[in-house]
């Protein structure tokens, strides 16, 4: 059974002193807590400021902040093949759900992606309003899944600003319903850890997915342009939505990397 998971933005636990220590832990981690009705004598997964993972047993509670003691612990593990998501804004609620199901996939970062044909506009408000949520949302869900930490949601950007920001990335995989089928997700992720001659472990790839109206061939040629990595990919002869889209993609790619039960 896994242990209920915690993270910590500013504790550093192999620096608490005491055998038992406070777990200073966010507000609403607390209440999540309090929520779960743990008890003492409980054990609970924590992983600290410093990306190390503790296993801890609850001593007692104090101003609703447990009191814990270490019964294991593991050195903060190597992050192996990281996959960005850069997905277009959805409108309603399918960007929430396509930061959840892809944070539990194990996306490791978020790139929103303002289109052409974008339905959804953000001014300086809502940008930051939606950015909380789906960070909050990442964050949730990568305590339920059980990821070794919380990906990072950056704000939105052009298709212009994204390219450049991916110019190093070890693939850029265009997710384009105009892509050739015979346009390989496989074959694209192979082409750029071999053109980049790194380590499969060492892989930075980022998945790029349109908005409700797909993206446009000026939008795909900046992608294009920017990495000579960069490559169309088809997901088949299906035609998802996008928010379809943001989950498949990645998960097929994360399994190329092995993950998921990929045996690569």
């Amino acid at each position: 059974m896994s242990l209920p998971r915690f993270f910590l933005e500013n504790q550093i636990i192999a620096d608490e002193p005491q055998e038992v220590f406070p777990l200073r832990l966010a507000r609403d981690d607390a209440k999540h807590a309090k929520v779960l009705r743990l008890a003492p004598g409980e054990h609970i997964a924590v992983i600290d400021a410093a990306q190390d993972y503790f296993e801890c047993e609850i001593a007692s509670f104090d101003d609703d902040f447990p009191l814990v003691r270490i019964t294991r612990h593991e050195d903060a593990t190597d992050d192996g093949p990281l996959v960005m998501l850069v997905q277009g804004l959805a409108k309603g609620e399918k960007m929430d759900s396509v930061i959840r199901h892809a944070t539990e996939l194990g996306v490791a970062a978020f790139m929103p992606l303002t289109c052409e044909r974008s339905i959804v506009k953000l001014d300086a408000k809502k940008t930051r309003t939606r950015l909380d949520r789906w960070c909050s949302i990442a964050k949730s869900a990568a305590m339920q899944s059980g990821q070794p930490r919380i990906p990072e949601v950056l704000e939105p950007r052009s298709a212009k600003e994204a390219a450049s920001e991916l110019a190093e990335a070890t693939a850029v995989l265009i997710c384009w319903e105009e892509a050739p089928q015979t346009a390989s997700l496989a074959q694209a992720i192979g082409r750029g850890i071999a053109e980049c001659s790194c380590p499969r472990g060492d892989a930075r790839i980022a998945v790029v997915v349109g908005p409700e109206g797909g993206l446009t061939e000026r939008e795909v040629s900046f992608f294009l342009d920017a990495n000579p990595r960069s490559s169309l990919v088809s997901l088949g002869s299906s035609i998802l939505r996008t928010e379809t889209a943001g989950v498949v993609a990645p998960a097929l790619t994360l399994y190329e990397l092995g993950k998921l039960g990929g045996t690569r």
